[in-house]
């Protein structure tokens, strides 16, 4: 059963969350895991001319890709965090919109030779609706990547979050929890050629590792 996503209270966390996530000195930068400098680069990403990230947050990923000639486009939630991203970063051509990823993905009619995510939209985004608009929205031979912190052992599904501590009020969202297969599942059954999930190892044993996804149209 879907869990009941409140988009509302959800944009009030994540303006929230920008307030201090969002540096104005921040440099564009990319890289797939909580650990700076650490695991794959934007190779995942193949050699696309224009790309979508989802759940694009700070924007240094955009920023960065802009940089090398990647014509890029991000979607968030928070409309405190792309009017910050869109000040930040008016001068790289990467731009910016917000809105919810399903309901933004459902209305848009632009191809992409990638969309990508990293720890944004598709963590917090049911994969059974998200995937199959994806789908649609690539080239042929397009792909898809995503990371995350990989799932809680026996913790799978929909798993409720709060956000900003435990008192106070209470502002929470839901991320998604799976196995890696069974992303390649969620993933084949919406249409993509091939997927590969995989756990990525922290850079210091016993740390928390990195969820990393690929997919192909």
């Amino acid at each position: 059963m879907p869990v009941p996503h409140d988009i509302a209270a959800e944009t009030e966390l994540w303006d929230t969350f920008a307030e201090s996530a969002f540096k104005e000195d921040a440099e564009p930068t990319f890289c797939w895991t909580q650990y700076a400098g650490h695991g794959p680069g934007p190779e995942l990403l193949g050699n696309p001319r224009k790309v979508l990230e989802l759940g694009c947050g700070t924007g240094r990923a955009l920023a960065f890709l802009a940089g090398r000639g990647v014509e890029g486009h991000g979607v968030d939630l928070s409309p405190v965090m792309v009017k910050k991203i869109s000040e930040r970063w008016a001068g790289t051509g990467a731009t910016f919109d917000c809105g919810e990823a399903l309901e933004w993905l459902a209305g848009c009619d632009t191809t992409y030779d990638a969309v990508y995510s990293i720890f944004g939209a598709a963590w917090f985004t049911d994969p059974s609706r998200l995937f199959p608009l994806v789908r649609r929205r690539l080239a042929p031979g397009g792909v898809f990547v995503f990371s995350q912190p990989p799932a809680i052992p026996g913790a799978y599904g929909p798993q409720g979050m709060y956000k900003g501590g435990f008192a106070g009020k209470a502002m929470f969202t839901y991320r998604y929890s799976y196995r890696p297969a069974v992303w390649e599942r969620h993933l084949t059954r919406a249409g993509f050629a091939t997927a590969e999930a995989r756990t990525l190892d922290a850079p210091k044993v016993g740390h928390i590792g990195t969820l990393v996804v690929r997919a192909t149209a």
